[in-house]
């Protein structure tokens, strides 16, 4: 048989869409094409296959005009996941292999020269997709990247080390010639136990901590405001581990976005992720982009937590374009050729100081900055920016006395568990976190008593809020109430949310 047919798949953002690899031999001038809108690691291909196959023991077609097509021609082809279909074509076309034995499966895979087989991004996208669109195609994949794919549910996994290892397998007459045929991968990662430095260590700043307990438990943006060295950094590693493990359905959209960059780990299985870009980050680095796209940090973090340390350092342009995520959970990527979504629900916390020499308020230095080299600094950071940070702290410096002798504070198993409890609550009543809240909900969900609707009008007028910090400070006295097991939104509640969102003025 001249023809044969090869079912694969590309990357479009977090979509896999089917690719079909045709390949036919054809007498004439020895050649190799391949067609098809493919990028340069995909034409690559040509001479990684020809020297995988003859490295193998496998016949080449030297004789033959070969060419190859990725189907649809439209779509956009990079990287090198298609070696191993086309290799396989190749083989079932010049009669090496059955090509009706390719048809039950998809397949993708890098080839080395020697044949060896070498791990793919998303492959868990794959899977996701497979499943998603209802197909029956088992996949074989590289064996590192089986395993990735096979936390997707019921999914019909095969990995390989090598060519030989799939040839063996689709054609049982040359199993002899390989140790082994491709292996059935499954599911078999457990839930680690997360490692994360603990709240314990963190000597004072109950203020800070107390914030952080209740960002965590809603689900709230976190900036913490304040001088060099008082905590800031040492308290926002330590959030993540104030949350609690992912859901098996946010673990796969958490996985499949990490396994699009190459940085899924399967040891950090439902673990939340924390991303801590540096601040000279630009705005692609931070949203995403490029060609073709791919996520950025806010992607990365998703389902995580996104600590942007100096935050008034970053770019300018960079800070602006999380103002749309923050709010939609989302990020649409629109260039002239195509157009990608990314997912980008992630919770932000950073840290800044309150002046360029960072001891503006401070008990133990003066601070040496001009009212105008203030105001310049945290006119960096946008009114609606900071409209958009739920909780916005003052951490204060601790007295040396306090700290060389106070005890170790509260564990962060204790504050987990206030949170794990917190959380329930909201997933029971409105099956989302208090912050996610919009719309219809917000009028359903965040009705304060008469006295703290009273307390809360007030505030606002007086502190000039919008109606974006006045529905989030609302959003931050659920949570509050939550944590106290509180079914209304009482003055207290409110009074605490008001206090939570004073370290810095919008501008």
């Amino acid at each position: 048989m001249s023809l044969a047919v090869i079912h694969s798949r590309a990357l479009a953002a977090l979509q896999a869409p089917p690719v079909t690899v045709e390949v036919h031999l054809a007498n004439g001038l020895p050649a190799f094409t391949l067609v098809g809108l493919a990028d340069t690691e995909v034409k690559e291909s040509r001479e990684r296959v020809r020297a995988a196959l003859l490295n193998s023991g496998l016949e080449f077609p030297h004789n033959k005009r070969i060419t190859v097509n990725l189907a649809p021609a439209d779509l956009p082809k990079e990287s090198g996941r298609f070696d191993l279909p086309i290799a396989l074509g190749i083989l079932a076309a010049s009669g090496q292999l059955d090509a009706e034995r390719l048809a039950p499966f998809e397949f993708a895979g890098e080839l080395s020269l020697a044949g060896d087989l070498r791990p793919v991004r998303g492959a868990l996208a794959m899977s996701v997709a497979l499943r998603r669109q209802g197909c029956e195609r088992a996949m074989v994949l590289p064996l590192d990247s089986a395993r990735e794919a096979s936390l997707v549910p019921d999914a019909q996994v095969y990995g390989a080390r090598h060519l030989l290892d799939v040839v063996a397998s689709l054609h049982p007459e040359r199993a002899a010639s390989a140790e082994a045929g491709w292996v059935r991968v499954q599911h078999e990662l457990a839930v680690a136990e997360p490692v994360h430095p603990d709240l314990r260590d963190v000597k004072g700043q109950n203020a800070a901590k107390r914030a952080m307990e209740v960002a965590a438990a809603g689900g709230h943006s976190l900036l913490f405001v304040g001088p060099p060295g008082t905590g800031k950094s040492m308290l926002a590693h330590r959030f993540a581990g104030l949350l609690p493990a992912l859901e098996v359905d946010e673990a796969l959209e958490s996985a499949a976005v990490l396994s699009l960059a190459g940085h899924f780990e399967p040891r950090r299985w439902r673990q939340r992720v924390l991303r801590c870009p540096h601040h000279s980050a630009s705005s692609v680095a931070l949203v995403g982009g490029g060609v073709p796209p791919r996520p950025g940090e806010i992607s990365l973090a998703h389902h995580g937590v996104l600590f942007l340390d100096e935050l008034p350092e970053f770019p300018r342009p960079a800070l602006e374009a999380l103002r749309e995520p923050l709010e939609t959970g989302q990020i649409t990527i629109s260039r002239a050729s195509q157009r990608a979504e990314f997912p980008a629900r992630f919770q932000l916390v950073a840290a800044m100081n309150p002046c360029p020499c960072g001891h503006l308020g401070s008990r133990l230095q003066a601070c040496r900055c001009t009212p105008d080299a203030v105001a310049r600094y945290q006119a960096k950071l946008s009114g609606p920016l900071l409209d958009r940070i739920d909780l916005q702290v003052e951490v204060t410096a601790v007295p040396p006395e306090e700290l060389l002798h106070a005890p170790p504070g509260e564990p962060s198993a204790a504050v987990a568990e206030r949170v794990a409890r917190a959380r329930e609550r909201q997933l029971a009543r409105q099956g989302q976190l208090n912050a996610h809240l919009a719309g219809a909900q917000l009028d359903v969900h965040l009705r304060p008593d008469e006295a703290a609707g009273r307390f809360l009008e007030s505030a606002a007028k007086k502190l000039g809020w919008s109606s974006r910090s006045l529905h989030r400070v609302l959003k931050v006295a659920r949570t509050v109430a939550d944590l106290a097991g509180s079914e209304a939104i009482s003055t207290s509640h409110v009074a605490e949310a008001v206090q939570l969102r004073r370290a810095i003025a919008s501008n």
